[in-house]
């Protein structure tokens, strides 16, 4: 994927003609801290550059987090999955460089220039700090800017889909891992309904209710997407109280990332760009069914392969049953095809 033919023959060539050379020339893998300022904010990230020869330029990927406060190794405390940790490691492995960060609201950036006034941060902010993270990245001396990817999982892949239309130079490839791919209250909604199917089926709820609350979690979509007050009366508790801070400090941010419709910004990509989408099929909060649409856009926009992988047995964060701690061996391998070596 990153690599061109040309500077395959010549890599081999010189280690095959000056052995001893190369190996006094490599230099180890090492992470360094990135900053850069993007709106008045600095940001704090962690670039992983893997073992490589004094000199040479590497492929590299930008790595971006899920929803909510997630940080730069894929963690929400007290929840420590290390899921964009884990999948740096893997692309190292591949001789990918990484750069991942600590987006608005967690680790060292916290809400920087967002402090005094939260409810001001919408997705568009977060889309702008995800691109001056991309061009960090370009300008960093052990990565070739002719060589870019962006790994993305959960809402973090949609922004991964919005960057590679928009940054320059284009992506040569895009990694959507777990991807939103439908507008966020459509997945909220049908999260929720498949929550109360769920509690049907286990004697929780009757059938009636369970209409009642399905009927008044749509009515509750609408109303947000209409800015009108949320009629929260026939909902759970804990259901009411998202869709009212969903009306309350989050308006803004939910207001912008639901008017982003994933599959339209696939026609922005440049043709033949690699892109792999993967979806797991023990993931309850992103089922493979939602990137339907998604896909079909890909196909229509002719971008590369892999293309949509399913992932059997995996979840939302990347595991299976054997593996509730790490990278599935399934969503390793999913990498290592994207990195193409």
């Amino acid at each position: 994927m990153f690599l061109r033919p040309a500077a395959v023959v010549v890599a081999l060539a010189v280690v095959t003609a000056t052995p001893a050379a190369a190996s006094t020339a490599s230099v180890p893998a090492a992470d360094r801290e990135v900053v850069f300022t993007v709106d008045g904010t600095t940001t704090y990230g962690t670039l992983h550059v893997p073992a490589h020869r004094a000199g040479q330029r590497l492929p590299a990927a930008l790595l971006l987090p899920g929803s909510g406060p997630t940080d730069r190794d894929g963690n929400q405390p007290p929840a420590a999955p290390n899921t964009l940790a884990q999948v740096a490691d893997a692309l190292g492995r591949d001789r990918v460089a990484t750069l991942r960060f600590d987006k608005y609201g967690t680790g060292r950036t916290g809400l920087g220039a967002y402090r005094d006034h939260p409810e001001a941060l919408d997705y568009p902010a977060f889309v702008r700090q995800a691109a001056a993270a991309y061009e960090s990245l370009r300008d960093q001396p052990e990565t070739d800017p002719r060589a870019l990817a962006v790994v993305g999982h959960s809402e973090g892949a949609m922004t991964a889909l919005l960057l590679g239309g928009t940054v320059h130079p284009r992506p040569t490839g895009l990694a959507l891992l777990q991807p939103q791919a439908i507008r966020l209250l459509d997945l909220v909604a049908l999260q929720l309904h498949g929550q109360i199917a769920e509690a049907t089926r286990q004697g929780q709820l009757t059938p009636e209710q369970q209409r009642t609350m399905d009927a008044a979690v749509d009515a509750a979509v609408t109303a947000l997407r209409e800015h009108r007050p949320v009629d929260t009366a026939d909902l759970p508790p804990v259901v009411a109280q998202l869709f009212l801070a969903f009306q309350g400090p989050s308006a803004r941010f939910v207001d912008s990332d639901d008017a982003v419709y994933p599959p339209d910004h696939a026609s922005a990509l440049r043709p033949r760009t690699r892109v792999l989408l993967t979806c797991g099929t023990n993931d309850v909060q992103v089922p493979c069914s939602t990137t339907d649409a998604l896909t079909t856009a890909l196909h229509r926009a002719h971008v590369g392969g892999p293309g949509r992988v399913p992932l059997s047995g995996v979840d939302h964060l990347l595991h299976d049953a054997d593996h509730p701690d790490t990278l599935a061996p399934a969503v390793l391998d999913a990498l290592h095809r994207f990195a193409g070596r």
